[in-house]
């Protein structure tokens, strides 16, 4: 959501739509491993799951250091940094952060399985199962660009885009550390 956000700011929601559509791509690989059986692995090698856990943590603790760092590079200008090629890197973005973030795959583990009735076809409730969250997802994906964007015309200064990062990046590194003492 953040990312579509910060998207939505800088290169608005029509462009963000690229970096949705290789979000949604990877939401729904990530719920349907978690139905197929990545919850057997995670329950039986609870290890690769300590080590998502800490690449995860390191990965939003590098992410609010350098957030930290910003100089605000990303305040919101009236040209656009990104040419019209650019449509692949966004769904390539879009695709590994959803494949990447730990909490996704750890939301899906958890709570996908229990919702599928074994005595019952598997096609038809996968089916419905991961269009609902890919629905919402998009859904929800929109709100944040299009807040990014109504928010982006206050960020018009790279200070104030520095402070939002400065603050960003310290829950970011905040939610590293609470993700490695659970």
């Amino acid at each position: 959501m953040t990312l579509a956000m910060t998207l939505g700011m800088s290169i608005g929601v029509r462009r963000t739509i690229y970096m949705m559509v290789g979000e949604l791509l990877g939401v729904g690989i990530v719920a349907l491993s978690a139905v197929l059986g990545a919850s057997t692995v995670m329950l039986n090698y609870p290890m690769v799951f300590d080590v998502l856990k800490w690449l995860g943590a390191a990965y939003l603790f590098w992410v609010g250091i350098n957030m930290w760092q910003s100089k605000g590079k990303l305040a919101v200008s009236t040209e656009s940094t990104l040419d019209s090629n650019d449509a692949n890197t966004l769904f390539s973005y879009g695709l590994v952060t959803a494949l990447a973030n730990p909490k996704g795959w750890a939301f899906m583990l958890s709570l996908l399985p229990p919702f599928i009735n074994t005595e019952k076809s598997l096609a038809p409730q996968l089916a419905v199962l991961i269009a609902i969250i890919l629905c919402s997802e998009f859904i929800c994906m929109m709100l944040y660009a299009t807040g990014g964007k109504t928010i982006g015309k206050l960020l018009t200064t790279s200070e104030n885009v520095k402070r939002l990062n400065q603050v960003s990046g310290s829950l970011m590194i905040l939610i590293a550390v609470w993700l490695l003492t659970v």
